[in-house]
This record gives C-alpha cells, structure tokens and sequence, in this order.
C-alpha cells in the first residue's frame, strides 16, 4: 500500500518537472527558429548592414579613393557576410528572446517578483542598445582617428605606411566592441538583482567605491582597443552607472524597509 502511494508521488513530482522541461525545449526551439528566420532575412541587406557598420572607419578615412579593407581569404568576405546577418539576427531577436524567457519564468513567480523582474527585463535591452550606441558614435570615430594618425608618406619614412585593414578583422572588431560594451551597461541590472535578493546594500557599493573605479579602468583596458581615448570612453560611462546603481540599490532597500514596516501588525 505505502509502495503504491509512493509511487503516485513520484510520479506526480515527476509529470510538472517533465511538462517545464518540455516548455523550456520549446521555447528555445522557437528562438533558434526566430533568430535563424532573422539572420537569413537579414542576409539580404547585409550589403546595407555592412556599410552601416563601416561607417565609422570611412568616416575616418576621408574621401581618400586609395583607403579600402581587403580580404586574404577566399572564404573570407563570405563569412563575413554570414556573421553580419547573424549578428544582426541576434539583435533584431532579442526582443522575443526576452520575451519567451519572460513566459517561461513568469507562472512560478509571485505578484510581487513580477513587479520586482519586469522592470529589468524591460531596461535589460535598452541598456544594451545604449552601450552599442556608445561605441558606434562616440569610441569608434575616436579611436580610429587615433590609429589612423600613424599613417605617412614617403616624404615621412621614406617608404608609406598606409592600413591594409582585413574586413574580418575589422567586423570582428566591430562586433566584440558592441557586445563588450552592450554586456558592461548592464551594471544597473545586475546590481539591482543583487541588492533585491539582499546581497548587497548601497553602503557596500559605496564603502568599496575606490577598489570599483580601479576595475572600472582595468576592464575598460582590457575590453578597449590599446589607446586612452577608448579606455576613457567605457570607464567614464561606467563609473557614472556604477553611481545610478548605488542610487537604484538605496531606492529598493527603502522600498523593502518601508514595505516590512507596513506589513508589520505591531
């Protein structure tokens, strides 16, 4: 008898952790779906994609005929292409990405976390596209300014240096950048996170403020390209979101202590 109720249990534990997995397949199957629908169609403006995201170096470059990017594989320009349309598949799918990550969580969470998630999910995306923005209007033109500084003429060196850019490496490039910016806006979320789960107060962001600037300027070295312009251009916007998250986690540590005092009957 006891054998046969357990039995019924685990089969009962079993049929909801087989029903979500199966929700979670496929949801997933619908992104990867989504995405590869969005980096085929992309495909066919990936001329347009790729001048939008060469522009920046053309503008450096000047109205110079003789300045171009080559390729020295005879894959190379394909692939190019191929990694263009996917990655503008990815961006133009994240939307639904979050979307269907939203669904999947939401049904075991209560009122409170769905108020407490939804507003990072929300401001995730945005974030993201402001630290894409960054790079492509303000670090890009700097940058390559920079590095196109040390170009001559013969008069100069008695032989030219002139760029011979890869375009795979360029749009590598290009495409790291974006990422590695998009990822480092998120500093408000993630501190957010942390401090609704009471991992962290606004007076550990603010006591540890010093050792944060020195990572701050250590990672910008890391993910920039090797000059101070572009290292300036992610610290200091860094260092500002790093000030906006003590604000936000001091603004929800009041909001919760003000919450538990109104729900305490004394």
């Amino acid at each position: 008898m006891m054998s046969r109720r357990r039995g019924k249990v685990m089969e009962t534990d079993k049929q909801p952790l087989f029903s979500h997995l199966s929700e979670l397949r496929s949801r997933l199957l619908w992104s990867v779906v989504v995405m590869t629908a969005a980096s085929i169609l992309a495909y066919f403006y990936v001329e347009e994609l790729y001048g939008f995201l060469v522009r920046p170096l053309a503008n450096a470059m000047g109205p110079d005929d003789s300045q171009r990017l080559i390729y020295t594989d005879l894959t190379e320009a394909f692939f190019t292409y191929v990694k263009v349309s996917f990655f503008a598949g990815c961006f133009a799918t994240f939307p639904f990405i979050a979307l269907q990550i939203w669904r999947f969580m939401s049904p075991g969470l209560f009122d409170s976390e769905k108020k407490t998630l939804l507003p990072f999910l929300i401001g995730a995306p945005i974030l993201f596209f402001c630290g894409g923005a960054t790079v492509y209007f303000l670090v890009l033109p700097l940058a390559f300014k920079f590095f196109l500084s040390f170009q001559s003429n013969a008069d100069q060196t008695v032989l030219p240096i002139m760029l011979e850019a890869k375009v795979g490496e360029y749009l590598d490039l290009i495409m790291v950048l974006i990422f590695a910016f998009g990822l480092c806006f998120q500093m408000p979320i993630i501190m957010g996170i942390l401090a609704r789960a009471g991992v962290i107060t606004e007076h550990t962001l603010s006591s540890k403020r010093r050792y944060a600037v020195v990572i701050i300027f250590a990672l910008s070295a890391f993910l920039t390209p090797p000059d101070i312009i572009s290292q300036i251009c992610l610290a200091v916007p860094l260092v500002g979101l790093y000030e906006i998250s003590i604000l936000l986690v001091k603004y929800m540590n009041n909001k919760n202590k003000n919450k538990n005092l109104s729900d305490d009957p004394a």
